[in-house]
């Protein structure tokens, strides 16, 4: 099964937040504790069970399958993401599931497919159709032309109500971006943009092969400021090859003089066993560890120093966005598609690789183009994989999830929702938190009767606290091939 880990993210590279003190203090004092004990393996990708089964699980039309039982809370919104493959050129760091391909024909026969799948969606969930998040994401979801990206949307809100007032967000590249696409994107309703830098440096760009200038990038944000857009969110990568602590501290600056609302600092995940194209990459040009963990301390620095809050593990958002009032409240939420304040209670995933949550029951599409069109043409949804949650399962993703969205956990309110005692149940973890070179001993954690907080540079290491809590890290076989490291 699906690490607990990887169960709460969609992307799959994941970043650190670190909280309080200059970057070159916080460190030292990261050094001074031991940091690099917390640099573990972070698990396997998602691995799925037998495809029959979890077919089976999706189609079989009763009360018991996941889409009845979603299709049954009539009253609660959806997560809806929609997974446009396709991309002119590979980058060589991604870890997505892409379609590199100039001939335009083949997009065109991918959204006659997804249309279909679509169409199968809403006719499972016949009372079940509000959207309150949705979230179109890639590949290049502009890589499609204007006129395909309208027909695609007009498909969905004609078979799902996409709440206008909810979380309309696309992800784009700014190389292909033109101003017709934003504008169109503005008038259907999109009001939330996210866009990959990874880092300004022309000799990094040239290493990963993402050839980006930094005026091409101010010009695509400017227009989308000009447009509208309620929130811009700006991606950016550490570890990547020929960084330095000097060329990332002015990818920096020039990132937080943009202003956007919302920043993501992810560091890179170095999977070449999984990712063959990542064997393009130099290894003796990835930063260390020790310069890697001092790149994201950087990045940390000037964004505290420009106003932004410390969002979950590897975000900031300005004070007056939404996510950080969220935050203050302890009131913000993760599924696949990331950090949110409007989640559904279900999502669901359409087109090629993409990831539904479902009644505590998880599922993938297909990842090939073949495949995915194969099982449509059968009349079947095109999951690949799946994975029926269990009680323990549940109670253990809702811990991780508290944590990792506001470092903060309510141990008895988990005691009343699921009837365990806290103490009990988690009596190795806790045993494991508290030992005398743990994370309590070293600051990072405080546990206490009612409540469990990551706190001060705990926040460096949330994903190893959350680790803990994971059973199936626990099950694992230590010498099997590992995703990514923390740090």
């Amino acid at each position: 099964m699906t690490h607990m880990i990887d169960s709460l993210h969609y992307h799959c590279c994941g970043g650190v937040i670190l909280g309080g003190g200059s970057g070159e203090q916080s460190h030292s004092a990261c050094e001074r504790c031991g940091a690099f004990q917390y640099d573990t393996d972070e698990g396997e990708f998602p691995t799925g069970t037998d495809a029959g089964a979890n077919q089976e699980a999706w189609d079989g039309g009763d009360s018991r399958s996941p889409e009845a039982a979603a299709d049954a809370a009539a009253d609660e919104p959806l997560s809806l993401y929609v997974h446009i493959p396709f991309c002119d050129e590979r980058c060589s760091y991604c870890g997505c599931n892409v379609v590199i391909t100039k001939k335009r024909e083949v997009a065109a026969r991918y959204l006659d497919y997804l249309e279909r799948e679509i169409a199968m969606l809403a006719d499972h969930l016949p009372r079940r159709r509000r959207v309150s998040q949705y979230h179109w994401g890639g590949g290049t979801p502009t890589y499609l032309a204007p006129d395909q990206m309208e027909r695609l949307h007009r498909r969905v809100v004609e078979r799902f109500e996409v709440d206008a007032q909810g979380e309309l967000a696309i992800e784009i590249d700014p190389r292909v971006t033109t101003p017709e696409q934003l504008a169109l994107l503005r008038d259907l309703g999109f009001n939330r943009i996210s866009m990959g830098v990874q880092d300004f440096d022309p000799r990094v760009q040239q290493a990963v092969n993402r050839n980006q200038s930094e005026p091409q990038t101010r010009a695509v944000y400017a227009a989308c400021r000009e447009l509208g857009f309620a929130s811009i969110n700006l991606d950016l990568i550490y570890g990547l090859p020929l960084q330095t602590p000097e060329s990332f501290d002015r990818t920096m600056r020039s990132v937080v003089e943009l202003r956007p609302d919302r920043l993501a600092v992810y560091s890179y995940a170095y999977v070449p066993w999984m990712k063959a194209h990542q064997k393009r990459i130099e290894v003796e040009e990835l930063p260390a560890p020790a310069v890697k963990l001092r790149l994201f301390c950087i990045a940390r620095e000037r964004m505290l120093e420009a106003g932004y809050a410390p969002i979950g593990m590897d975000h900031f958002a300005l004070p007056t966005d939404e996510m950080a009032a969220a935050v203050a409240r302890r009131e913000l939420y993760r599924n696949f598609m990331g950090y949110t304040v409007r989640m559904g209670t279900d999502m669901v995933g359409v087109g090629v690789s993409a990831i539904g949550d479902v009644r505590s029951s998880f599922a993938q599409n297909e990842k090939k183009l073949s495949t995915y069109y194969a099982a449509l043409d059968a009349g079947r949804f095109p999951i690949e994989r799946g994975y029926v949650l269990d009680e323990d399962d549940r109670i253990r993703r809702d811990v991780i999830r508290q944590l990792m969205c506001n470092a903060w956990l309510d141990r008895r309110d988990v005691e009343r929702r699921f009837g365990i005692d806290f103490g009990t149940y988690f009596a190795a973890e806790l045993a494991e938190l508290t030992a005398p070179d743990g994370p309590v001993a070293h600051g990072f954690v405080e546990v206490g009767p009612d409540h469990l907080a990551v706190v001060g540079d705990g926040r460096l290491f949330l994903r190893n606290v959350c680790m803990t809590f994971d059973r199936y890290l626990r099950l694992k076989d230590p010498s099997a091939r590992m995703f990514s490291r923390t740090v």
